[in-house]
């Protein structure tokens, strides 16, 4: 065979084989379909980050996000449709009641993220002060009944002793609105951003301050998080385990670096403020951000470089309207920063059972341990 010869025979099984790894390569990635809730936000930062920054693709996943309520998330993931959900608590029981089968594999939110908020100047000091008055709901549904419901469980109240008043997903609104409710029930994240914002511009009527009453305070009920199929989890448990770390890594890092998840997130989310002038001040806290975790500060210290990337910001940006979608960024990582992300706890299920069926929307108790696991946490240290 003469030298021409040997060299295309070699070339074509160089091509041929890379190819055919080519091919190997592809047959790995496996398409998999995430259900988020609401419309795409800056609340779902961590979601974005994780498949922004590569931590899905490393894993070998090709991920397609889609925004649905939550009984088609549970419908779709209990039919094996889709590969995973995010829904809260509450919802993850009421649907075992109904023999789906899912399971919580890792919980996002460490803080239930409902509260009531108040005028300052209202005379309530606590939940018991809340007797005889109106006070707004998006409905009876949901984890804000569940929440308003546990706050006034813990103040010896129930629904009878307040007026309460069916409003939508509208409490800033209705709150600023003045004269139809005194209080409203709220996603403490967002929500009183938008009043205290309504404040400052002069548009919320008498208001001039606001008190927030956290659910969390009162009582450790379990909240938003990660669901899978109980089929995939069993059939597939190394698929469900690479997709909850990378999560994982995507959610420690906007906990670590919420000006890069920022920037990272514009992608994702239409119309995010990003100013040019926003974008340098969050490349510039970002790259600064990236210096200081160098030095592997302890979690205190990391939640305190955030308070300070706000302070940064309100003096570089011009308008600080702005940074109202950073603001609720923060927020939210305050509730999904623990010492221990995603591990969940059995006091915490036993404590949203209870509120169900003091509701009335359970008939009897399950064995609510069956509903979650920690197995696909790999560790249970903090963000850092």
């Amino acid at each position: 065979m003469n030298m021409k010869r040997i060299l295309l025979v070699f070339s074509v099984w160089l091509v041929g084989s890379m190819l055919a790894g080519l091919s190997t390569a592809q047959q790995d990635v496996r398409d998999v379909r995430f259900l988020l809730t609401f419309v795409p936000n800056i609340q779902f930062a961590p979601f974005y980050v994780a498949e922004a920054a590569g931590y899905f693709e490393e894993a070998g996943q090709r991920i397609t996000f889609e925004y649905l309520n939550e009984p088609d998330v549970i419908d779709l993931v209990a039919a094996g449709q889709a590969d995973f959900g995010v829904v809260s608590g509450e919802q993850v029981i009421l649907a075992a009641s109904q023999q789906r089968s899912i399971l919580y594999v890792y919980e996002w939110f460490q803080e239930y993220p409902v509260g009531i908020v108040v005028a300052e100047d209202s005379g309530v000091e606590s939940i018991e002060d809340l007797q005889g008055m109106r006070v707004g709901l998006p409905g009876r549904f949901g984890a804000s009944y569940s929440g308003l419901t546990a706050l006034l469980l813990s103040a010896g109240l129930t629904e009878r002793d307040i007026d309460l008043q069916e409003i939508g997903f509208s409490a800033p609104d209705v709150f600023c609105l003045g004269g139809a409710i005194d209080a409203a029930t709220i996603y403490i994240n967002n929500e009183p951003i938008q009043i205290q914002t309504r404040i400052d511009e002069e548009v919320c009527g008498d208001v001039t301050g606001i008190k927030v009453f956290p659910v969390s305070q009162a009582a450790d009920l379990v909240s938003n998080g990660i669901i899978t199929g109980q089929s995939l989890a069993t059939n597939d448990p190394e698929l469900v385990a690479a997709a909850v770390d990378a999560f994982d890594a995507g959610l420690r890092l906007t906990i670590n670096n919420p000006a890069r998840a920022y920037l990272l997130s514009a992608t994702y989310v239409d119309n995010l403020p990003l100013s040019d002038e926003l974008r340098e001040a969050m490349e510039s806290l970002a790259d600064e951000q990236d210096v200081f975790l160098a030095d592997d500060p302890d979690r205190d210290a990391i939640a305190a470089s955030r308070t300070l990337m706000m302070e940064y910001l309100e003096n570089r940006v011009t308008d600080t309207v702005d940074l109202t979608q950073f603001e609720v960024l923060l927020a939210s990582i305050d509730l999904w920063d623990a010492e221990s992300l995603g591990y969940s706890e059995l006091s915490s299920w036993e404590a949203m059972q209870s509120t169900l069926l003091d509701m009335d929307a359970l008939d009897q108790s399950l064995d609510v341990e069956m509903l979650f696991t920690n197995t696909f946490i790999q560790s249970e240290s903090g963000a850092q």
